[in-house]
């Protein structure tokens, strides 16, 4: 044990004495901080996430690879048009329309337009080659033969899978079908993340705005329209929330503080560690993406907690007649080690976030943890400071103090309440901890099942709005947005478009005879979530490349023949001089995507099932990839979002376990040197492991995944949680050091801190669980999961608390001892 109320002494003085001095340099720092907001950029989508990712690096393989299809400067643009029948001369002319005026605008570098009205124009007019003669070739034709030349075109497959799933070949009738227009851009990849900086967003809302103006029922669809939206979420987010968060923690503060000047000083702490923290981003470089839009109310959490504890100990002083300079020296004497300690657990439970091997997550740890130490610095330093200055001018200028009594005082109704911990700690200590021990070990054994989740929708808006936010005014309403509807909608009504894909990018001696049997054989007896055909999964490669030219071409086809030993269709022979053929044919282009240039590898696109679920799809990808005799990685947009979504699950026990294995070692070694006992740090996280346990099994029962935002929730639930049972054991430890007995310390603990605690979780609960409201489905889980973690460790360090202290005390005090066996 250590001296260490020397330091917090000086600390003290320096404040009490200096008080005018302090404001000033904090306000000053306020403003250097402050030139970095104009710095902070934003990154948000799904791409943050996966870069790095060997899934993903063997994507961005398979894209430089095989570039024909898959040119890193093209998009394309999808066109949904909606029509009591959108193969009828009308709807079509629509389309045809709408793609020409895309056409004659060369800023959106549009290079082609394909459409079923395209075709059926073509069919009317086989020398209609551009949109303006297809758009004459339909408007000249009579709605009978607009509907023979339909009905002919649309025997094609390829045409057919444009039009929704309830076309009738018939009746020639459909009530959906997409257009695309295809565009060179330079800037664009291929990944499984969308990113909210695409340079097809510019390009796609202009046609959005095209098409919205135009007498057509067609909607736009499109990376960039994905992107925008992934981006415009954020701020729409932050207008809704960041209001209803300060309206909801501004009503709580006036009844916590009851006093106007009290609470502003309170607010301009709060805006202060915001910009404080937000300046840091700036100047650091770091992006702001919707992780970190949960920062701001982290900060509220803590900083609202630092506040009231700092201003109603204060009051508890200022109530006994102590005049404000001894009762500011003794509240920053008594407060600032259980600051130090919060927010020594507070940051290691955030830094805990950056072991993990995503970005994202490793950029919160590190804002919100030093966001937190800023936190500590404004109110436990300025906040005081700011506090014994407003109060001289008082007592100066005669300006009287409202509502000064501080919360949960003795003998009140809140403390009442309060004491409920207490009262167990007297009659049945031990047995309470028994049964809270056995409660939470089965709620966390029940949690282990929580479901784990990576996809672009949990980023993306839902597809209906509660009817609410449409009511709101500006700039309050959000934007209207459509992509969670079309995608749907797609995935509903087209064929095509259901399912996703699996490829494998295979590497090894593709000259070797028996190289194409086997990626051929590879696909017999498919797994479940394939799709079948004949008994064969439904894939598209190079064999099937050349099994189409073969149909095309007699002579190809003859010379596969040849070199064809089983008579399958597969060539066995000579593979190389084959490969040369396909590369000089007109199908080179096709081939290419299929196969690299030195012909050392190739890339194999396997049809999954619609409803299929991710980790049943990288289950059956891996095995088909263990059937081929070369090096074969299953990649695609399933297989790295299921990638993701083991790193999110991994990260989240990462970061548990070095946050929980930190916050122990430092607890245990700063109750040694502080108060001579180490011991104490194990009590303080008893609280902890209950709060843990019951926030785990309550993720599970109400159906809330362990997605890329709510996977932090586990260390910020101890560095949160750690703040509540810190102040509880680190007050009690002050008052029973100053001669009290343990019933008496336990009492005016959860009397004192009790109250300025309650104040806090009601506070930060309601601030941090506005988040619901959010766009974004994983902005809302989060809120919810740290509302109740708040929630939870309040409970914890309140009711658990007291009856561990006791047991503590009959444990180590060797009076006690003797008397244990009838305490219960």
């Amino acid at each position: 044990m250590i001296d260490y109320e020397v330091y917090v002494d000086r600390l003290g003085e320096f404040i009490v004495t200096n008080p005018g001095r302090v404001v000033a340099l904090f306000f000053v720092a306020t403003l250097i901080f402050g030139a970095g907001l104009g710095n902070i950029s934003t990154d948000a989508g799904t791409s943050q996430f996966t870069d790095n990712s060997p899934a993903q690096e063997a994507l961005d393989d398979v894209d430089r690879e095989f570039s024909p299809p898959f040119e890193t400067s093209s998009g394309s643009t999808q066109l949904i048009q909606q029509d009591s029948n959108v193969l009828s001369k009308p709807a079509m002319l629509d389309m045809l329309r709408l793609q020409e005026r895309i056409m004659d605008r060369s800023h959106l570098r549009a290079t082609s337009a394909s459409s079923v009205a395209s075709t059926v124009a073509q069919t009317l007019d086989p020398s209609a080659k551009t949109l303006d003669q297809q758009i004459d070739a339909l408007e000249s034709a009579s709605p009978s033969e607009v509907r023979a030349a339909a009905k002919k075109a649309t025997a094609n497959p390829q045409i057919a899978s444009l039009l929704s799933d309830d076309f009738n070949r018939e009746s020639v009738r459909a009530s959906s079908t997409i257009g695309v227009v295809s565009h060179e851009v330079p800037g664009i990849s291929s990944s499984a993340g969308t990113s909210g900086t695409s340079p097809m967003t510019g390009i796609q809302t202009e046609i959005q705005s095209m098409a919205t103006t135009a007498d057509s029922d067609i909607r736009v669809f499109g990376s960039g329209i994905i992107s925008s939206e992934l981006s415009n979420v954020i701020s729409d987010s932050l207008l809704l929330v960041v209001p209803a968060a300060v309206l909801l923690i501004f009503g709580f503060l006036v009844i916590a503080y009851r006093d106007p000047i009290d609470l502003l000083l309170g607010v301009v702490s709060l805006v202060m560690a915001v910009i404080w923290t937000f300046g840091f981003m700036g100047l650091a470089s770091i992006p702001f993406s919707q992780m970190l839009i949960s920062v701001p109310p982290l900060l509220l959490a803590v900083g609202i907690d630092f506040g009231l504890h700092a201003v109603n100990r204060y009051r508890e002083e200022r109530v006994k007649d102590v005049e404000p300079v001894p009762s500011m020296a003794t509240t920053v004497r008594q407060l600032s080690v259980a600051f130090f300690i919060v927010t020594g657990t507070t940051v290691l439970g955030f830094l805990a976030n950056v072991t993990s091997d995503l970005a994202p997550i490793r950029d919160f740890g590190l804002v919100a943890a030093v966001g937190i130490l800023f936190t500590f610095f404004v109110f436990g330093v300025f906040l005081p400071a700011a506090k014994l200055y407003v109060d001289q001018l008082r007592h100066k200028y005669g300006v009287p103090a409202f509502g000064s009594t501080p919360l949960g005082s003795e003998g009140g109704a809140l403390a009442r309440v309060l004491s409920v911990g207490v009262t167990i700690g007297r009659t049945a200590p031990r047995a309470f901890l028994v049964v809270v021990l056995l409660s939470t070990v089965a709620a966390g054994a029940y949690g282990t099942g929580v479901d784990t989740s990576f996809s672009q929708e949990d980023f993306l808006p839902p597809e209906e709005q509660a009817g609410y936010l449409q009511q709101l005014p500006e700039p309050f309403k959000p934007g209207v947005y459509t992509v969670t509807r079309d995608i749907n909608y797609l995935e509903d009504n087209f064929e095509s478009t259901q399912g996703d894909s699996v490829t494998l990018y295979v590497e090894g001696q593709l000259r070797e005879d028996s190289s194409l049997e086997m990626i051929h054989r590879a696909g017999e007896d498919p797994p479940e979530t394939f799709v079948e055909e004949d008994r064969r999964a439904e894939t598209t490669s190079i064999v099937t490349v050349i099994q189409n030219y073969a149909a095309q071409d007699p002579e190809f086809a003859a010379l596969v023949d040849r070199n064809d030993a089983d008579g399958n269709g597969v060539p066995d022979d000579n593979l190389e001089t084959i490969y040369d053929e396909l590369m000089a044919s007109p199908v080179s282009g096709q081939a290419s995507s299929y196969l690299t240039e030195d012909y050392r590898a190739t890339r194999i696109v396997y049809t999954v099932e619609g409803d299929a679920e991710q980790k049943a799809i990288v289950a059956d990808g891996k095995v088909v990839a263990d059937r081929l005799r070369m090096d074969a990685t299953a990649t695609g947009n399933t297989v790295v979002f299921k990638a993701v979504s083991d790193t999110i699950f991994m990260s989240a026990i990462e970061s548990l376990t070095v946050a929980l294995l930190a916050t122990a070692v430092f607890l245990v070694f700063i109750y040694q040197v502080l108060e001579g006992q180490w011991t104490l740090g194990v009590v303080n996280l008893v609280p902890i492991g209950v709060s843990l346990g019951f926030l785990a099994g309550s993720m599970r029962y109400f159906g809330i995944p362990l997605n890329a935002l709510t996977a932090t929730i586990l260390s910020i639930a101890i560095g949160l949680g750690i703040d509540y049972s810190a102040h509880v054991v680190h007050r009690f430890a002050d008052e029973y050091n100053t001669g009290q007995d343990l019933d008496e310390a336990l009492r005016l603990t959860v009397s004192g801190t009790g109250g300025a605690l309650t104040g806090s979780m009601l506070t930060t609960t309601t601030g941090l669980g506005v988040l619901a409201i959010a766009i974004t489905p994983v902005l809302g889980q989060f809120g919810v999961v740290t509302a109740m973690s708040i929630f939870y460790s309040y409970l914890a360090a309140l009711v658990v608390t007291p009856p561990t202290i006791v047991v503590w005390e009959q444990l180590t005090s060797p009076e006690s001892t003797a008397s244990a066996a009838t305490a219960d």
